[in-house]
């Protein structure tokens, strides 16, 4: 390599590792530490010191100026991140494409990186909603990942904007036929199937009806459908006798799930999955 070439890549980490301080301090200067123990305590798996505890609020406001300077185009080539905020910041710096394609290219660049599921359910990429018929193209490519992650991004975007008037049949057969032993999986399908009773309960009962899914999604299915407000008390009483007795596969992550909801409700909010009726 010549000298020039050197220089080159000499200036450009250099660079990069100005971006990457000046985020960090801004972002540690929204920091909050009681919230960031708290936010540690819905995040098990993802390393205490890696989050620095900025409210999503603060966050979005931040992104939303960041995002239109030129330095933020250049933070979108630097992965991966050092802190679950800096993942955070990337995504919603995706949010803010405007162009598809492009938006898609840095979708999939970062799917990979995602780490855990406050990540992955922050993205909404709203810029796919004038391409729901070819969208679902790459949703499927991606429920078929091996990257936990990125199958819970492929279903949430099922949930999130094919409910609805883009709603198909095949959506929740594609859901229903996901096999994994993923927690994190299992609760995104168990979600879009509580979700899909809530919004379409005559063409989703069935799946419940037939036994189409696992045990533990099907349970799970019932039970957040049942603390969901969009449900009649009627449909909650039957939905209740289609409940299938056996023993949780996760119950290290049961417990976990009751002693978040406790802490949420000590701090007055809602369990993140909870909120999506």
């Amino acid at each position: 390599m010549t000298d020039m070439g050197n220089i080159r890549i000499k200036d450009e980490n250099m660079n990069k590792t100005t971006i990457i301080t000046n985020v960090q301090t801004r972002l540690f200067e929204l920091q909050d530490l009681k919230y960031r123990d708290f936010h540690a305590k819905l995040m098990p798996a993802v390393n205490k010191e890696k989050i620095i505890g900025v409210r999503t609020p603060a966050l979005r406001v931040f992104a939303k100026k960041y995002g239109k300077t030129d330095e933020a185009k250049e933070y979108l080539q630097i992965l991966p991140h050092q802190y679950y905020e800096e993942n955070n910041l990337h995504g919603l710096l995706i949010e803010q494409i405007k162009d598809y394609d492009t938006c898609l290219e840095e979708l999939e660049r970062f799917l990979p990186y995602i780490d855990n599921w406050a990540t992955c359910d922050m993205l909404a990429v709203k810029v796919v909603k004038k391409h729901l018929d070819t969208f679902t193209d790459e949703v499927y490519r991606w429920m078929e990942s091996d990257h936990a992650y990125t199958i819970r991004f492929g279903i949430s975007m099922l949930m999130r904007y094919y409910l609805e008037d883009a709603f198909q049949m095949e959506y929740p057969e594609k859901v229903a036929q996901i096999r994994s032993e993923e927690y994190y999986v299992n609760m995104m399908r168990a979600w879009y199937f509580a979700t899909a009773l809530a919004k379409q309960y005559d063409k989703i009962l069935p799946f419940i009806e037939k036994q189409k899914l696992d045990v533990w999604t099907h349970n799970k299915t019932i039970q957040k459908a049942i603390e969901s407000y969009r449900i009649t008390p009627e449909q909650k009483e039957y939905l209740r006798g289609l409940k299938i007795k056996k023993m949780n596969p996760y119950p290290f992550i049961r417990s976990q799930e009751i002693r978040i909801s406790n802490s949420c409700k000590n701090w007055n909010v809602s369990y993140p999955e909870e909120t999506i009726f």
